[in-house]
Parts: C-alpha cells; sequence; structure tokens
C-alpha cells in the first residue's frame, strides 16, 4: 500500500506541474520586466501570429517569398526579446530596448527584401551585362538579415550552425577557390551571392522556410491545443490502462506515453520534459534503478521523434526534398516505429524480470480524464489522418483537425453537465484556452522557424557550389561501395553533428551532403545484377565503355559479381549519376531515395541517446536524479533500435515491399530483436548461459534473414526456445537444463 500511496502521490505533484497557470506558458525571461507591459504585447502577438499561421495556410493568398519572408519576421522579434544575450543581470535593465528594437528592425528587413525582389529584377534588367542591382537599403536589409540568421540561431541553439553558415558563404566567396579537388569552386561575386541567399529556392525564403511556415508551425499549433485541451492526459490514462497490471508495468506506461506524445511534441527533449515528470517518478515507485527509468524516458521519447504522423518534422522535409508524397511516408513509417517502440519494451520487460521489479503495484487510473482525454486526442487525430489520405496538404489536414478539437472540446463540455460523475471534467476550449494553446504552439516554434531560414543560408551556399557531389563522391570512395561502411559514417557524422545541432537541423544537412551518395549506393546494387546478367542494350551498355576499367568490355555478355563490382568501383561519380537513371526506373530510384533519407533521419536521432551529449538523457537524468552520463550510456543500450531497424532499411523489403512481405519482416525481426537485447544485458526471462546465448545468436540471425520463411520459423523457434528454458532456470540450476 505505501508504493501505491507514493505512486499517487507522484502523480498529484506531477498534474499540478503540468497543468499549470496561465503565467507558466508565457515565457519566464518575460515575467520580471516592470509593469508587464511588454509581456502582454508579446503575448497578444505571438497569439496574433499562432492565428496568422492557420489562416495563410487556409484563407489567405500570400505570395511564398511573403509567407516566408512574414513567418520569419515575427520568430525573429520573438527570439529577440525572449532569447535575450543579456539575461536578467542587474545593470542592463534598458538592454530590453535593445532587444525589442532589434527585433523590430529583422522583422521590417525581412518585410522590405520581400517587397524589393521586383525592383531588383527591374533594375537588373536595364543596365545590361551587370550583376545584381542593389539599392543601399537592399544591401542593409540583406546583411542585416544574414547578420540575425547568425545571432539568433546561436541564441536558440548555439555556436555550430553560425560557423557552418559562415563557412558556406567563405566557400562560395573566395575560400572555394584555393581548396583541391572535388571541393575546389569558383568564387562568386557579392552581389550574386547576396541574391542567391535571399531569392533562390534554396536560401533564405526558400523550400526550408516554407516547410516550416506551412507545416511544421501549424503541427506545433495543433500539438499546443492538445496539451491544453487535455489530451496528454489521456495519453497517461490509457498507458495505465494498458500496461498497468504487466510487471514492471510503470516503464511500459512510459513506453506508450513517449509513442502516443510524439504525435503531439514531434521533440524528444519535449516529449521527455512533458511525460518523465510523470513517468520517471511512475518508474522509481515502482522498483526501478534511476538511471534506468532515466534512460527509458530518453530512449521512448527519441522514439516519439519516428512515430507518425508527424514524426518531429522529419516527413515535411523528406516530402519536399524527394517529391514523394507524405501520406506514402508516413505510411511506410508506421512498422518501424512500432519495431522501435518494441525493442524498447523488450528491454524494459528483461530489468524487470532480472531485477524482480514492479510486482504487487497497481496504477491508479483516472477514468474522467481517459474519457475527456480520449475525445480530444482521438477525434482530431482520426480528422487529420483522414485529410492527409484523402491528399490534402499537411497544414491543411493540421488547421481542420485544430478546428476539430475546438468543436469537440466544446460538445464534450456540454455533455458533461447532463453527467453526475464528478471525475469526468473535459476542459472547454474557450478564449483563455486558445490563447493558451497558440502560446504553446508559437513557444515550441521559435527555435525550428529561426534555424529553418538560417539553415537556407547554408543549403544555398551547398547547392551554388556543388559541394554536395564532392560529398557524394567522398562517401561513395571511403564506402568502397559498402552499405554498411556508408551507414557508419553517416552514423558517424551525425552524431558529431547532433553534439551541437537540434535533430531536425542535423537531419537536413545530413540529407544535403549525403542522401544522393547512400541513395546512389543503394542503387548500385540493381546495376550490379545487370551487370551480372548482361545489358543487351547499345544505348545502355555503350556509356561503361567510358570506364577505364578491363571489365568494361564484358558489359554485353554478362560478367562475374566480382567483375562486376570492380567496374562500378571504377566509375567516375560524374558518370555513375549519368547511368543510374538510365538502367533504375523512376520509381525505384525514388525508393532508393525514400530509404537514403529514412537510414539519415534515424541516424540523426542518436544524439538525443548517445554520449558524450544527448540532451533528451540530460534532461530525463535531470527529473530522475541521476548521474546524466550514466543515465547516457544506459539510453544509448536501450534505443539501439536506432541502428537496427536502418540496417533493415537497408537490406530488406521494409520501406518497398507488399504488406504481406513488411508484415513478415516485421515480426519475425521482433524475435532477433529480442534476442540482441537478451544477449546485451545476459539474461532473458531467466539467466543465459554459453548454450542459450548461442541459440540467441543463431535464432537472431535466422529471425532477421530476409524474407526467407523457413530460416525465420526457425529463429523464432530458437528465441522463444530460450525464453522458455531460461524462465525454469529460475527454479532449477541453469547447468541442469542443458
Amino acid at each position: 500500500m505505501t508504493g501505491k500511496s507514493n505512486i499517487d502521490t507522484q502523480i498529484s505533484d506531477s498534474d499540478a506541474i503540468n497543468s499549470g497557470q496561465y503565467d507558466r506558458i508565457v515565457w519566464l525571461s518575460l515575467d520580471d520586466w516592470e509593469g508587464g507591459i511588454l509581456k502582454k504585447i508579446v503575448v497578444v502577438f505571438a497569439v496574433g501570429f499562432g492565428i496568422w499561421h492557420i489562416l495563410t495556410n487556409i484563407y489567405l493568398v500570400e505570395p511564398g517569398l511573403w509567407q516566408n519572408a512574414i513567418h520569419f519576421a515575427g520568430f525573429a522579434f520573438l527570439a529577440s526579446v525572449t532569447f535575450s544575450p543579456f539575461g536578467k543581470k542587474a545593470g542592463l535593465r534598458y538592454a530590453i530596448i535593445f532587444d525589442v528594437v532589434y527585433g523590430l528592425l529583422i522583422a521590417v528587413a525581412a518585410l522590405w527584401v520581400a517587397g524589393a525582389e521586383t525592383g531588383i529584377y527591374e533594375r537588373t534588367l536595364a543596365v545590361t551585362g551587370q550583376p545584381w542591382q542593389f539599392t543601399l537599403v537592399d544591401w542593409t536589409a540583406g546583411f542585416l538579415l544574414i547578420f540575425a540568421a547568425l545571432d539568433l540561431s546561436r541564441r536558440v541553439s548555439g555556436w555550430v550552425i553560425p560557423i557552418l553558415i559562415i563557412t558556406s558563404m567563405s566557400y562560395i566567396l573566395f575560400l572555394g577557390s584555393y581548396l583541391p579537388g572535388v571541393f575546389r569552386a569558383a568564387s562568386l561575386p557579392i552581389n550574386d551571392v547576396l541574391f542567391r541567399t535571399l531569392y533562390n529556392d534554396e536560401g533564405m525564403f526558400g523550400i526550408l522556410a516554407t516547410i516550416s511556415s506551412t507545416n511544421i508551425t501549424l503541427f506545433m499549433i495543433f500539438g499546443g491545443f492538445l496539451v491544453a485541451s487535455g489530451a496528454s492526459n489521456f495519453v497517461i490514462e490509457i498507458s495505465k490502462v494498458v500496461a498497468g497490471r504487466i510487471r514492471g508495468g510503470a516503464a511500459f506506461v512510459a513506453v506508450l506515453s513517449s509513442a502516443l506524445t510524439g504525435t503531439i511534441s514531434g521533440s524528444a527533449i519535449a516529449n521527455t520534459a512533458s511525460t518523465g515528470v510523470i513517468t520517471i517518478p511512475l518508474m522509481k515507485s515502482n522498483g526501478f534503478r534511476a538511471k534506468f527509468a532515466a534512460g527509458v524516458e530518453a530512449a521512448a521519447s527519441t522514439g516519439g521523434q519516428l512515430m507518425p504522423p508527424i514524426m518531429g518534422a522529419g516527413a515535411f522535409v523528406m516530402a519536399s526534398y524527394t517529391s514523394i508524397p507524405y501520406s506514402t511516408i508516413v505510411s511506410v513509417s508506421i512498422m518501424p516505429a512500432i519495431l522501435y517502440f518494441l525493442s524498447v519494451a523488450f528491454i524494459v520487460r528483461i530489468e524487470a524480470v532480472k531485477h524482480q521489479v514492479g510486482d504487487g503495484v497497481e496504477l491508479q487510473v483516472n477514468y474522467g480524464k481517459l474519457i475527456s482525454g480520449g475525445l480530444t486526442f482521438v477525434l482530431p487525430l482520426t480528422v487529420m489522418i483522414w485529410l492527409l489520405m484523402t491528399g490534402v496538404t499537411p497544414s491543411y489536414a493540421a488547421s481542420w483537425a485544430i478546428a476539430a478539437l475546438v468543436v469537440v472540446s466544446w460538445s464534450t463540455s456540454i455533455a458533461a453537465k447532463f453527467i453526475k460523475n464528478t471525475s469526468f471534467e473535459p476542459v472547454f476550449m474557450g478564449p483563455s484556452k486558445i490563447t493558451e494553446a497558440l502560446l504553446i504552439g508559437i513557444k515550441s516554434s521559435i527555435m525550428t522557424g529561426i534555424l529553418l531560414v538560417a539553415i537556407g543560408i547554408m543549403n544555398n551556399a551547398i547547392v551554388t557550389s556543388g559541394i554536395g557531389n564532392g560529398f557524394s563522391l567522398m562517401i561513395a570512395q571511403w564506402s568502397q561501395g559498402s552499405i554498411v561502411v556508408a551507414i557508419l559514417l553517416i552514423g558517424l557524422a551525425s552524431l558529431v553533428l547532433g553534439m551541437g545541432l537540434p535533430v531536425t537541423a542535423a537531419y537536413i544537412i545530413l540529407a544535403i551532403l549525403t542522401a544522393p551518395a547512400l541513395a546512389g549506393i543503394l542503387a548500385d546494387t540493381i546495376i550490379i545484377e545487370q551487370l551480372v546478367e548482361g545489358i543487351s542494350d547499345p544505348a545502355k551498355s555503350t556509356m561503361f565503355t567510358l570506364v577505364d576499367s578491363p571489365h568494361a568490355a564484358k558489359v554485353a555478355a554478362g560478367m562475374a559479381r566480382e567483375d562486376a563490382i570492380a567496374l562500378m568501383d571504377a566509375m567516375p561519380f560524374e558518370l555513375a549519376i549519368t547511368i543510374r537513371p538510365l538502367l533504375v526506373d523512376p520509381a525505384t530510384q525514388a525508393t532508393f531515395l525514400l530509404t537514403a533519407h529514412l537510414i539519415i533521419f534515424w541516424l540523426s536521432q542518436d544524439s538525443n541517446v548517445t554520449p558524450p551529449v544527448c540532451l533528451a538523457a540530460f534532461a530525463a537524468a535531470g527529473i530522475a536524479g541521476s548521474k546524466p552520463m550514466e543515465t547516457g550510456f544506459q539510453a544509448w543500450k536501450i534505443a539501439k533500435g536506432l541502428y537496427i531497424v536502418p540496417l533493415m532499411f537497408a537490406y530488406t523489403p521494409l520501406i518497398s515491399g507488399e504488406f504481406i512481405e513488411v508484415f513478415q519482416i516485421g515480426v519475425f525481426a521482433l524475435f532477433g530483436i529480442y534476442a540482441i537485447n537478451a544477449l546485451i544485458q545476459n539474461y532473458a526471462e531467466g539467466p543465459l548461459n554459453l548454450i542459450l546465448m548461442s541459440m540467441l545468436i543463431a535464432g537472431g540471425i535466422g529471425a532477421f534473414w530476409p524474407l526467407n520463411l523457413t530460416s525465420n520459423i526457425g529463429g523464432a523457434v530458437l528465441v522463444s526456445s530460450v525464453i522458455i528454458i531460461s524462465s525454469r532456470a529460475l527454479k532449477k540450476p541453469l547447468g541442469t537444463l542443458c
């Protein structure tokens, strides 16, 4: 009974923290300002800015440049006054005046640039043979925006992005002409660089800014409405219903709630902070070690980024870069997300059995919160998913999902008046709650809104210079055509970038630089098969004569696999990107590109849980009171699905297969994932010896073998046998069992 009361107390405390008051969601850096006038102005502006994001994606018809400029102008002002470099230090009271003026100047500069485009074209056309013609105001506004992108990205995320932006701009201005080999690039005049930075589709107000203004911010606002409406309570309560009576159920609650919360926040750190204050105390009261409880929460929250339909903005970026429909990306990500969360659940089960935790503890379910929160969670999400499946834009679907949530809250509030059950207390989304929801959404969008515009500067430099081809060639050469080596190189790069960048930013940069190389290596596997069989079409086989290799003459007749691999290795990068479209049909190429992006996106999540810098794990450690680095290593072990699933993307048709193939791969992979977890923990349902470990190794290999039903069944049988045998080992000496 004591354990149960402790859990109830923890829940009560956590609810008090999460419920909050109006001022709790207003930025703390604004709370201490005299009179609160500026705070009120910023709140009113943020609410209006949130409403504009909804309207501009449904009713308003601003041109894309104007929409993105307004988007950045608003977030630049908010970032300036809420991420002040002066803090709250004594003697700097008037520094806020600087922040306000600075933010307003950036906003005006952004709007000026949007309005100046036509004039620049007209002046340039009037002066034949001269570069882009900027006025003094154009130059001032352009340079202020670039400086602001550097400064504000530093304020919200540190020095890494500003350094990368400065390096990339230096590369196309002068640095590229001094570099050797494939990284050598011509220097461009400053007029050209400024115009491309401001107006190119790859620049500040181009593709990335559009993703932020039309999709990401809308989904963050939708998440704010879910939180403010009490839908987050449903996440916790339904998780208790599903997992509350299982051994170690509190940890399963963490896994389930983080999976569901991922559909709200799309952020590992936000996920950890919002659900962790409830689940980590629950797990500790349940008997789990503090560092393990924090590790589970960090790993599960990281999986929230992989959970459809939001996927932490990754799906939006992929859809823009690959031209593959958003609905396709979301649908192929369902099975991988299930595999990841079950991989976390398996290690929770093993930990609970190994340390005998969680016995005799029941988790109290608040059915009032379950019902009222469930309606505001399930119905709006259903509306959004249905709209997405009909082919409308994600921003349109998110906007109407918000409207559906408000209507549902009104309906349930009216119904509650006729229900005598006092625990059924739905949240009425009136003006104050709508204001709260908009503030939550806009606050959570500031960093992304700033970073995606800032990264546009770097994206433009990469595209303009062609350095992405150089990186692709480098990956191809270092990996020697090996998919595993290429994935390891990308994983290492993602870890290094993730030490200083948010996950979405790290993914975008890696996708720009390495996705073409990885997709090319995947496509080469098909081309090698064609070379082995022989290419009789002269229009296709003749191109291989340009390769300096003794095997080029054998293309038409076919060759040994080793010779085909050697021929592909000898092919120059420039020739390879010409030949691939001829030998691989467009649909298959699109699949390889999506596979490459998904691999990179999954690997980019590892910085949340991989030491030395693992912010989600550190956030969980702060809640659990455990040592940060030890928690990081626990989270890294628990989140091993981040490395297993990308390998499955590369070597199995988990993305491209028919439903029955995906189902077979996914179901049997669960046995392989369990085997890996048991081997790492040296424990299954009981202790392991060498024979049982050997069975797990063999069973794991068989379970993972793609689309080989005999091997899959054999592997599943071996792993199941180990589970049964090891459970008996708790009752009698292990040596007598084998």
